[in-house]
């Protein structure tokens, strides 16, 4: 591997350590996700903003037409994220994680639509191993049992996720990663505002320091490193070198919530290791 290649997938897997943050906030945080949410996008904003000023960096779109697909993408962030912390919250850290990531398979199938590339059928293979996870991974597929609920939220969740990230990955090398963050936690924040209004929000004195957590180290850091990442890679990927985050999350989980993954939990987890391993090294050979 030469050293540029190292250095991509080193910041690649840099960006999925601080994401994969997100998994031990968002299942400690004690407020509605909608909520948090709202926080996380408005905080992050604000950092972003002041970081984006302190470079100089243009914050104006390059033409018009860019307008209604950045809106589109800021929305199904948005719901990728709520449906994320329903994902947690309905179940624990690592069943969470773990579900959301049917998302490189969702890529594999969906890119060729979106980005007129031709389909690698490695993808299939890949795919299937995430899915067999997932499957070990689910305890009976009951939906009355809140694990299987958490395991649905989390697929819609990776559904959002790789719209989004395939609607972006035309625009990341006209746009400044970061820049496109911004744009997208203006979405967020502005979709969500209402949401102050109706829900509880008597928590957020309490938790402002997780709040502020979530959005600078997991949001303004983690997705901005992610989103320049999509330059160097293909979207499928990407998506699967990423998929070591659910094994960062069950780690960080066993430190700060002492939740212990089960057997099943740890076979499915291997098996989607399994496709990091094997995506890195084909990257390599390109």
């Amino acid at each position: 591997m030469n050293n540029s290649h190292f250095k991509k997938v080193l910041g690649l897997l840099l960006a999925t350590f601080f994401i994969s943050t997100s998994g031990v906030l968002g299942r400690y945080i004690a407020m509605p996700s909608e909520v948090i949410i709202f926080f996380r996008a408005a905080f992050a904003m604000v950092i972003l903003f002041v970081f984006l000023q302190i470079k100089k960096e243009p914050l104006s779109l390059k033409s018009k037409s860019h307008f209604s697909p950045f809106l589109i993408s800021g929305v199904f962030m948005g719901i990728h994220w709520i449906t994320y912390f329903y994902a947690l919250k309905l179940s624990n850290v690592a069943v969470g994680m773990l579900s959301l990531y049917t998302f490189p398979v969702l890529i594999a199938f969906l890119e060729p639509v979106f980005l007129k590339v031709k389909f690698n059928p490695i993808y299939i293979v890949l795919g299937v191993l995430v899915l067999l996870g997932l499957y070990i991974l689910s305890p009976d597929f009951t939906f009355e049992n809140t694990t299987v609920q958490g395991m649905a939220f989390g697929v819609v969740s990776a559904l959002c996720y790789a719209i989004r990230i395939l609607i972006l990955k035309r625009y990341v090398s006209q746009y400044n990663g970061v820049v496109l963050m911004f744009y997208q936690t203006v979405i967020i924040s502005v979709c969500l505002f209402p949401t102050l209004f109706f829900m509880d929000i008597s928590g957020v004195q309490s938790q402002l320091p997780y709040l502020l957590l979530l959005a600078f180290l997991t949001t303004a850091i983690g997705h901005s490193l992610m989103v320049y990442s999509l330059q160097f890679f293909t979207a499928s990927t990407t998506s699967i070198i990423s998929s070591v985050q659910p094994i960062f999350g069950i780690i960080l989980a066993f430190i700060f919530l002492h939740e212990i993954p089960n057997m099943n939990t740890l076979i499915g987890g291997s098996l989607i290791l399994a496709t990091v391993v094997i995506e890195s090294v084909r990257s390599k050979k390109k």
